[in-house]
């Protein structure tokens, strides 16, 4: 069973930079596919980056294009999400989520939250302006 764990959340002001880790246990093969989603209350959980362990190619929103990185550890089997030049509107909660095993259209489907099996807990992540 892969189990999530996130970290890192927090408050910031705009203009401020957060890192979240995802670190998961549970599964060390290397065919994983792990990804970053938010949620607003009362809105739809949005996928913000994904990356595939294997190849490290990772995806992006538009909304965070060129503020937000993810990256990985592959020896701690653990996803980053370093968010630069935050924004008041990047205020959500924000989930990993991971897949594992074959996914041929990773790259135009990363960002549908109903493609992961497997979720965090959640970690909070305020931006005031």
């Amino acid at each position: 069973q892969v189990q999530l764990v996130e970290s890192g959340g927090g408050s910031v002001q705009a203009g401020g930079s957060l890192r979240l880790s995802c670190a998961r246990s549970g599964y060390t093969g290397s065919r994983a596919y792990m990804a970053w989603f938010r949620q607003v209350p009362g809105k739809e959980r949005e996928g913000v980056a994904a990356i595939s362990t294997n190849s490290g190619t990772s995806y992006y929103a538009d909304s965070v294009k060129g503020r937000f990185t993810i990256s990985q550890d592959k020896d701690k089997n653990t996803v980053y999400l370093q968010m630069n030049s935050l924004k008041p509107e990047d205020t959500a909660l924000y989930y990993c989520a991971a897949d594992v095993g074959g996914w041929g259209t990773f790259g135009v489907t990363w960002y549908q939250p109903t493609k992961y099996t497997y979720w965090g807990q959640g970690t909070q992540v305020t931006v005031s302006s």
